[in-house]
């Protein structure tokens, strides 16, 4: 084994202002480029799953094989079409002889064996299973050539500029690798779906379970049961690309996710991730600069069912920093366009500035509180007479 090299103090410390994200979350952080906390990995990476923002990374952009990782790809696709409604979690598949011929990592599909999409996704993101991803990239796309199409077209809608997928599984190949920069924002878009936590918090669980076939399913990330922040995402191993593991974990409202590749045991890959979680955890925090039912402004109609709405947010916005910055004053700055009704919840009414000491750090689109509707003449020249009659108005 490799000796652990010796962590170096900091030799400088930069501070860098305040960016705005279009994640709604905001960064100010200090960047330690000189601790290595993942000496034994070939690349690593630490992220901040609402900004993207890098907390640490060594080697990031360097091209290796992500073996089983690449099934992060395949999940997303898979989450993607279910969501889309073209498949259901009920929907059963039957297996075919190429799915079960795959080696490496299996659940042991045989070949004409029904098995329901939930059952297969579950024996990918909880076994790895390289017959249960296959089974399921066929399923969605009619054939595995098509599948890796598929995953090849969404790296480049994913901006990602240094993976190349041969297959929905990641046994070796040649011209099949990542990086582990890209392998953390092809996790970043998986943990959107928030489903997929479902399955891979999941430490042991069973397949055909009291049939003579039951099988006996184990997490091949041990964190998620060692680590109770730790919720996913995905290991990977081949005598190629040696031991490698994106995790994610969520602690203190604040989801990080990491990756390392090239490790050369299940001890290091194990010990490094926590390296990575507790430095991100003991160095960040996320402040809440607004809540999602915030009031800001309310708005007053005449025309209305409703005479006036309140104006909120359309979404929470955070705050990513160091730990040692105490958050300022936070007020904010309303500007509505001419809203005509009728207008639902959600539809854009306007935008919000959030100020910190009365500096602009961040910005979030604004909605109303609740639908407003359309009143009728009849409801209109009712409240016009209720209005004469209690004196809000004269005549």
């Amino acid at each position: 084994m490799k000796k652990i090299s010796q962590l170096f103090l900091v030799i400088s410390i930069f501070l860098f202002p305040f960016s705005v994200f279009a994640s709604d979350t905001y960064v100010s952080k200090e960047v330690n480029s000189t601790v290595d906390l993942a000496p034994n990995a070939k690349s690593a990476i630490l992220m901040d799953v609402a900004t993207g923002e890098i907390l640490y990374e060594k080697n990031s952009h360097e091209k290796l094989a992500p073996a089983s990782m690449t099934k992060m790809m395949s999940m997303l696709l898979i989450l993607e079409h279910i969501e889309s409604g073209a498949m259901k979690w009920t929907d059963v598949i039957t297996v075919s002889e190429n799915a079960s011929s795959m080696g490496g990592s299996q659940i042991l599909l045989e070949t004409g064996e029904q098995m329901s999409v939930e059952d297969l996704f579950k024996g990918v993101a909880v076994a790895s299973g390289n017959d249960a991803v296959v089974a399921l990239a066929e399923a969605v796309a009619g054939n595995v050539e098509a599948f890796v199409d598929m995953m090849n077209k969404k790296v480049k809608e994913l901006g990602l500029k240094d993976t190349v997928f041969k297959n929905p599984h990641g046994l070796d190949d040649a011209n099949h690798y990542s990086t582990a920069y890209d392998m953390a924002k092809i996790g970043r878009e998986l943990v959107k779906h928030e489903k997929v936590l479902e399955f891979t918090s999941i430490y042991e669980d069973y397949l055909r379970k009291g049939t003579e076939r039951e099988f006996w399913l184990v997490n091949t990330n041990r964190l998620v049961k060692f680590n109770p922040n730790v919720d996913g995402l995905k290991t990977g191993y081949t005598e190629g690309a040696g031991y490698c593991l994106t995790a994610t974990a969520k602690k203190n409202n604040m989801r990080l996710l990491t990756t390392v590749m090239g490790e050369e045991s299940v001890a290091t890959r194990t010990s490094e991730v926590t390296a990575l979680l507790d430095y991100g955890y003991a160095n960040y925090k996320i402040d809440t600069l607004i809540k999602k039912d915030t009031v800001v402004d309310t708005v007053s109609f005449d025309k209305a069912k409703q005479t006036s709405a309140s104006i909120v947010p359309v979404r929470e916005v955070t705050a990513l920093s160091k730990k040692t910055k105490k958050l300022g004053d936070i007020t904010y700055d309303v500007h509505l366009k001419d809203i005509k009704i009728p207008i639902k919840t959600g539809d854009i009414v306007g935008n919000i500035d959030i100020l910190e000491d009365g500096k602009v750090v961040g910005k979030v689109d604004a909605t109303v509180s609740e639908n407003i509707d359309k009143i009728s003449f009849l409801g209109l020249f009712s409240r016009y007479f209720s209005d004469i009659v209690t004196g809000n108005i004269s005549v």
